[in-house]
């Protein structure tokens, strides 16, 4: 899903004896920057090294302050300024072995088995559904996975401009272990499809049920991009308010053959892991990049090609990548209260308490449920039915039904905060200033001359 391979058995093994040849070189520095840890990554290039090293950084829970970006040649070489989610330093360095891994000859089973944001094909069998998004939908897919005496352990769902991904890794109620008859699986897939169809889907439900190992983050974004979740629909768009929409400037750098992307946002968890799936799934590649992300906006700016090395060269493609970056953004941005259940896990919890949100006029605008060992750990986002904020005295009653103790209000301000006036000051000449001749010394590999 998320990884490449070569169309011919010589180019992969060519690719091989290069990765055995130039092994990849990642070194952790604590000691350049105050305020964060420096992680340079060296290595030969090849399609999608980019993505897989900041998957990684995302699967370590680690925030990307700056990233410094080349891969214009045969060679790799990126530099990203990271702290830990609390904002300090890194004290552990292990990183460093971990991104050796994701690029060197083991990288797919490196990725399949360790990294964090995969979970292991064998312990469950995978769900994923698309459709259109509608107040109480996830009540049902969740009573119809009870119902069949199924056991939620992780589930991710994203809705944005009216449609609704989810990735659910489920188990059988009474053995713990993964589904494998065929007429239940095909009973499930038939049910579920029934519940997404409704009778207002425009575009066509989706269904599918495996035992492979995924990313859900990784394979949500390529899920909503299939559905065309980027398509606007002035019936069907969302409520996120203008101060929050991205601005995404798309346009020719002829003399140097690249088309250059910039992105201005409210800084967000995991902004450029979003941003860098959607290139790699619109097949383009990112021949340099700069990303800064320290405080409450976020610049981007990517020099991109096709796969064949040319550049965007139409009006229809560059609305398109507009359209789909702005997509990417704001996926993971759902509006709504921000709840957290926290209890011992048992069948049918997530069938009752998002049942007893349907029934008090709550929609679900995002999910992500957990399992610790026995604990259930799940967060949602919440509206009510038309999209609007809810009122607090609706989430207390609410709260009181499921237990005061097990469910609380979390207070969540990591992409809500308004830029202040100053930074909301929209320039060209900020917004292009950097290019590629400032690539050596954001790489660290001259000194300023300052």
């Amino acid at each position: 899903m998320d990884c490449w391979s070569p169309s011919h058995p010589l180019d992969d093994e060519f690719e091989k004896l290069v990765n055995r040849m130039n092994p990849p070189r990642v070194t952790v520095d604590n000691d350049s920057c105050p305020n964060a840890t420096l992680i340079k990554v060296h290595s030969a290039n090849k399609r999608g090294s980019l993505l897989e090293v900041v998957q990684v950084l995302n699967d370590l829970n680690l925030t990307i302050r700056r990233a410094y970006i080349s891969s214009d040649g045969e060679w790799f070489m990126d530099v990203f300024h990271v702290t830990d989610h609390r904002g300090n330093k890194l004290s552990e360095n292990g990183v460093a072995e971990r991104i050796q891994q994701s690029l060197g000859p083991r990288a797919l089973s490196f990725r399949s088995l360790r990294s964090v944001g995969v979970q292991a094909a064998e312990k469950h069998t995978t769900i994923e559904l698309t459709g259109r998004d509608r107040p109480g939908l996830l009540s049902e897919v969740f009573a119809v996975i009870a119902d069949l005496k199924c056991n939620v352990v992780a589930a991710e769902v994203w809705t944005h401009n009216s449609r609704m991904a989810s990735v659910v890794y489920i188990t059988d109620e009474a053995t713990g272990l993964p589904l494998d008859n065929p007429d239940r699986l095909a009973k499930i897939k038939r049910l579920l499809l029934y519940i997404l169809k409704g009778n207002r889907d425009k575009r066509s439900a989706n269904t599918a049920v495996s035992v492979c190992s995924t990313h859900k983050e990784r394979r949500l974004h390529q899920m909503m991009y299939e559905d065309r979740d980027y398509d606007r629909d002035d019936l069907d768009c969302g409520s996120t308010s203008d101060h929050r929409k991205p601005l995404v400037i798309v346009e020719n750098c002829t003399d140097k053959g690249y088309t250059v992307v910039n992105l201005r946002s409210l800084d967000c968890p995991k902004l450029l892991f979003d941003t860098v799936c959607t290139l790699t799934d619109m097949q383009y590649v990112v021949y340099h990049a700069t990303v800064i992300a320290e405080g409450p906006e976020a610049t981007q700016e990517y020099y991109i090609r096709h796969m064949d090395g040319s550049p965007i060269s139409s009006e229809a493609e560059r609305q398109r990548v507009i359209h789909c970056l702005e997509a990417a953004i704001r996926r993971r941005n759902s509006e709504g209260i921000r709840l957290e259940l926290c209890s011992d896990d048992r069948a049918g919890l997530l069938s009752d308490v998002t049942r007893i949100f349907r029934e008090n006029g709550l929609s679900v605008t995002r999910a992500d449920v957990t399992t610790r060992g026995s604990q259930a750990v799940n967060v949602f986002y919440v509206t009510d039915s038309s999209g609007s904020p809810v009122k607090i005295q609706m989430i207390e009653a609410i709260r009181k039904e499921i237990g005061l103790t097990i469910l609380h209000v979390i207070d969540d301000e990591s992409c809500t905060k308004s830029p202040s006036p100053e930074s909301s000051r929209f320039s060209l000449g900020n917004l292009f200033r950097s290019r590629s001749g400032k690539f050596l010394y954001n790489l660290g590999l001259i000194n300023s001359s300052s």
